[in-house]
């Protein structure tokens, strides 16, 4: 479960790094960064490509084009991504040595991939198309294919499950505008923890601050957060309801 809690560090970082590059050097648009024990995966050129994690050249994954937002599966052995084939998003999965893409939804709505259940077995995504109006609900699919089953809430966004599978957390609404910087209008987007059994809500700690990519490592949920001022990366403790920034 570790390398799943670095995939949140791995995008900070990635976004930090941005401001750190000398004059002389031209910026890789490189960004959705995927972790798993030995490898980094993330999106370039609308391709994934992969690299081992003590450094060396990146080997392109996909070919087709128009692919983004990987993540690995939780033994490191597949690759959930969201690919825009034949002019349709949806979402996809490839072994994590590469391969041909298996194509695992095939609603004409938006489709995009935002984790795995704890057991492997299928991918977390979120979609619109049960919508009737400005949102997404959460669904997921076996990673072998099959029917994709909806999550309770009835809106959802970006989500991550608890390791015992029992809870999510998630983003409940759209981020309307990802460009505006300190935002703080009615938009907002807070983190909710919902228990599956009995629709139960936990709300994470918050001044109406904009809160995004949860990711769950043991009793602890990682998040970005504009909170205090420039987006920084915090950690929530589901035992104790306290809030801490983390770097």
């Amino acid at each position: 479960m570790r390398f799943r809690m670095m995939t949140l560090v791995g995008i900070f970082l990635a976004c930090a790094a941005t401001t750190t590059l000398g004059a002389e050097e031209t910026p890789l648009l490189a960004h959705s960064p995927t972790l798993s024990k030995t490898q980094v995966v993330f999106a370039y050129g609308g391709y994934l490509w992969s690299v081992p994690r003590e450094g060396g050249d990146a080997r392109q994954l996909t070919t087709h084009g128009h692919e983004g937002r990987p993540v690995f599966s939780p033994d490191g052995k597949w690759i959930a991504f969201t690919g825009q084939y034949d002019g349709n998003v949806d979402v996809f999965v490839v072994p994590a040595e590469g391969g041909e893409p298996k194509r695992l939804t095939w609603h004409p709505g938006t489709d995009v991939a935002v984790g795995w259940t704890p057991d492997g077995k299928k991918v977390l995504f979120y979609s619109d198309r049960d919508a009737y109006a400005d949102f997404d609900r959460l669904y997921t699919v076996p990673a072998e294919g099959g029917p994709p089953e909806v999550l309770p809430m009835w809106r959802a966004e970006d989500a991550w499950f608890s390791p015992d599978g029992s809870r999510v957390a998630y983003v409940p609404n759209l981020i309307w505008q990802t460009s505006w910087k300190r935002y703080r209008g009615g938009q907002t987007t807070p983190i909710y923890i919902v228990r599956l059994s009995d629709l139960s809500l936990e709300k994470v700690t918050r001044e109406n601050s904009n809160d995004r990519h949860p990711v769950w490592f043991g009793d602890t949920v990682y998040f970005l957060s504009d909170r205090n001022g420039p987006v920084a990366l915090f950690a929530y403790d589901t035992k104790s309801k306290t809030v801490r920034q983390v770097l």
